[in-house]
């Protein structure tokens, strides 16, 4: 039996971060969740992991974090979540309340009192840069850290830049200079994970309300990424973050540089990794970044994720 890795999920849900709630509910022994401004308001995105918790029953406390950006106006993206960050489903009446309104200082005393701990950051990288900027001594006692974000291919956000990513990359270059232990799940690898119009349906099969509230929240999710890609069919980013560390057989990683790109006038936000392959470099290897991943596979624990809530 496969032990659970100890986690914080930091997240902004969204349709993909409430997948990955689920799945990370079944799969890690989850400390927290903490929530960040990204896909929507900090207010939304911290309603949303409060609701997911309610509707899994589920006892994780939910800290709110940052508002805001380090150096910019905030981001959202609501053509692809809706105004609320969870389009589709009808959204039960919020019953709970959060833990605490400092995520930061929840992570920093956590990881200080916990061996092990991974952080699973799956929206942009406020709360996580906060954190080791007040303490840098929990990069040395983390196991290490597990981000959806960046590429080493295409953007999303604009042609370089991933929305996490765009949406802090000064929090972002904080956390790849820290020296942490990275797994870096781009879009170059989310892009394989995708969720078809069948799949959705199959989960609707389940006839369980998170069955019918997971299948309503996709196929919202998939026909706003079919402007994009044409079909009916989402790419399921954030619960890569979540697979990388309970199923690393599923994802291949090779060690990478990644830097951030801070000032490019187009590129702002870019993760650019360094594929030369050249031996000889100056450059250090300091994130594991995800290359492929065995999607039908991957895909099947999400599914039998969805199933196992009666």
């Amino acid at each position: 039996m496969k032990i659970k890795p100890t986690i914080i999920l930091d997240c902004d849900p969204g349709h993909d971060d409430a997948v990955a709630i689920l799945l990370a509910a079944r799969l890690c022994n989850v400390l927290g969740i903490t929530t960040v401004s990204g896909n929507v308001s900090l207010d939304l995105t911290t309603h949303n992991a409060l609701l997911m918790t309610q509707i899994l029953n589920v006892d994780i406390p939910v800290h709110a974090g940052a508002a805001h950006a380090l150096n910019q106006i905030n981001v959202h993206a609501p053509e692809i979540h809706g105004k609320t960050g969870l389009g589709g489903p009808k959204l039960p009446k919020l019953k709970r309340k959060v833990a605490s309104h400092n995520a930061v200082q929840y992570i920093i005393d956590t990881v200080r009192n916990t061996k092990d701990v991974w952080l699973v950051p799956i929206g942009p990288l406020t709360n996580i840069a906060l954190a080791i900027r007040q303490a840098p001594d929990i990069v040395q006692k983390i196991k290490g850290i597990s981000i959806m974000g960046g590429s080493n291919s295409f953007g999303n956000r604009t042609p370089a830049s991933e929305f996490n990513i765009y949406a802090d990359p000064e929090a972002a270059d904080i956390v790849f200079s820290s020296g942490a232990h990275i797994l870096m799940c781009g879009l170059n690898l989310t892009h394989q994970f995708l969720v078809t119009a069948p799949d959705i349906a199959q989960m609707r099969k389940n006839k369980t309300f998170l069955g019918t509230f997971v299948a309503d929240m996709l196929e919202f999710f998939a026909k706003a990424y079919s402007v994009r890609l044409g079909e009916i069919e989402a790419p399921l980013h954030d619960p890569c973050a979540i697979l990388a560390i309970t199923h690393p057989e599923l994802i291949h990683f090779e060690p990478r540089n990644v830097v951030v790109e801070l000032r490019g006038q187009h590129t702002r936000g870019m993760t650019l990794v360094d594929e030369r392959g050249f031996r000889n470099t100056t450059l250090a290897n300091n994130a594991q970044v995800g290359i492929s991943i065995k999607a039908k596979q991957a895909l099947k624990v999400v599914k039998d994720a969805v199933k196992s809530y009666q």
